[in-house]
């Protein structure tokens, strides 16, 4: 392989020439799987559903994620404008740095990369718990928890060495056997005609998904739609894969809606049969109980048999680990896209080094493993709980710091198009102006969800000094981008200039 193959031109011509991922490693079946991968299907069914129909919107739910499905379609028509143009493994780095400046490009950039550090960590936590009690309930072993961590986090970084296309096939496979088994308790209840109240349609009226659970003591609406907005974190991912794939200016805008819309159809669809399955009262009250998971097993048990039970268990374990591995890879690609502009002297030889022969981001990925083990190994230490704790303050610390970067991203959309008057040619009042409008307001609106239901969404993790701090590590997050981008513009303009401007030289943004 020549030089000039292994290596990417730049936006600017200061900028030096960084080594490069494999193109064409990966089609849009490849893109997509990784993306649902990251928004973790059976986890968000199981885990989520139970909590927005027993404390948030009660039968409303399946409406709630009919609304977060229009809202998040809405946002994503900006999105991929953006994609058309500019392909860069930092895709919310690259986007906002193009679209509203390297200050903010820097500040969305740190964001989105502490989100999906936080995120594997996150989810090494939830596998762990329900790879501890899969393997006691199924096989009598009392393993320790911190032991399966340990065992996710050395099989992702081993993967991240490899290729890409190995990933692909893990995840895909993985993907497929719990959306298969969702799908199996939803047909189900659909051919049995649902359950005590038939199919139960009132579940879907929009105005239902706006109201909180009746008869439930403090029950909020707005905790059933953070919960239903919580379930796609991770499906932008599918931009970060654009110099990875085949044509990114086509799989990526097509991957991007298909995952948006299927993944939305798919949980409205689940989330429904499973209300309709138990029936409209009695589903906020299994909801509520001891054990809220029955709100998808029992249906389960009933109408398929006691092997799909298990099979859900144990898919609940893989589905987890599928998602955090994911992740990953989106964290191990965010530090390799800030590493290779060199910002920092270097990181573009170590973070932003490519493997000779697999094109992978192999230190970057090394360097999330370190990561996200220590993060795992303190919770450990200090006796914190793999689920309650390292899995929830985590995910809300990360969930916090992606939808502020979504929504610096819908305004960068508007700042690049009309502002910056670039590509006349896609520029349009819908999709470049009303679209990334309306996204950028309903991000907020989900940001103002999670401050509102925070406390509800820790639990018992609320009164940990982690969950006190997480709105100051993200504000924290963010000066140090502003103080860095603003440090290198008064001392470094060459460096200034090229952040966020990496992208792949056959899809170059111009002038």
């Amino acid at each position: 392989m020549s030089t000039t193959e292994e290596r990417i031109s730049t936006a600017t011509a200061t900028t030096p020439d960084v080594q490069r991922l494999r193109k064409g490693a990966v089609g849009m079946v490849g893109v997509i799987f990784m993306a649902v991968a990251t928004a973790a299907p059976i986890t968000a069914m199981v885990g989520n559903v139970p909590v927005a129909v027993g404390y948030g919107n009660g039968i409303g739910a399946p409406a709630g994620y009919l609304i977060a499905t229009v809202v998040l379609t809405v946002f994503s028509v900006g999105y991929v404008a953006m994609a058309r143009h500019i392909t860069a493994t930092g895709a919310f780095y690259g986007y906002v740095s193009h679209g509203l400046g390297q200050v903010v490009g820097m500040i969305a950039g740190l964001l989105a990369a502490l989100s999906y550090i936080v995120f594997e960590a996150a989810l090494v936590g939830i596998f762990s718990y329900f790879a501890h009690n899969t393997v006691r309930d199924l096989l009598g072993l009392n393993v320790h928890w911190l032991v399966f961590a340990l065992l996710m986090l050395g099989v992702n970084a081993a993967l991240t060495y490899f290729d890409i296309t190995l990933t692909e096939r893990v995840l895909g496979l993985f993907l497929l056997t719990e959306i298969a088994m969702l799908s199996l308790m939803a047909v189900a209840v659909l051919v049995h005609g649902g359950g005590p109240d038939g199919l139960a349609v009132s579940a879907l009226n929009p105005l239902n998904g706006l109201r909180p659970a009746t008869s439930v003591a403090g029950a909020s609406a707005t905790l059933g739609l953070f919960m239903a907005f919580w379930s796609w974190v991770g499906f932008e991912s599918t931009a970060m894969y654009g110099e990875e794939s085949r044509d990114p200016k086509r799989i990526i805008p097509r991957a991007t809606l298909l995952a948006v819309v299927g993944i939305g159809i798919f949980y409205v669809f689940v989330s429904w049969m499973a209300i309709a399955a138990n029936g409209l009262h009695q589903s906020v009250a299994i909801a509520g109980g001891k054990d809220p998971s029955q709100l998808f097993f029992a249906p389960t048990e009933r109408l398929v048999g006691h092997w799909a039970v298990v099979m859900f268990e144990i898919l609940l374990v893989t589905g987890s680990y599928a998602c955090g591995m994911a992740f990953h890879n989106c964290a191990a690609r965010y530090l390799y896209a800030i590493g290779r502009e060199n910002l920092i002297p270097g990181t573009g030889h170590t973070l932003g080094a490519t493997h000779p022969r697999y094109r992978s981001p192999y230190v970057a990925g090394f360097t999330q493993t370190a990561i996200a083990t220590t993060l795992v190994l303190l919770f450990w230490v200090t006796g914190k709980d793999p689920y309650l704790e390292l899995y929830v303050l985590l995910a809300i610390l990360g969930t916090m710091a992606i939808l502020i970067v979504q929504s610096l991203c819908s305004f960068a959309v508007i700042g690049y198009f009309h502002v910056r008057r670039k590509h006349p040619e896609t520029r349009s009042v819908w999709r470049t102006l009303l679209a990334p409008l309306l996204g950028g307001v309903g991000m907020i609106y989900i940001i103002v969800l999670l401050f509102q239901n925070q406390q509800t969404a820790a639990g018992a993790a609320s009164k940990d000094l982690l969950f006190k701090l997480i709105p100051y590590i993200v504000l924290g997050t963010a000066a140090l981008g502003a103080g860095l981008a603003l440090y290198l513009r008064a001392r470094r303009p060459d460096k200034y200039e090229i952040i966020g401007r990496i992208v792949l030289e056959d899809t170059i943004e111009r002038d």
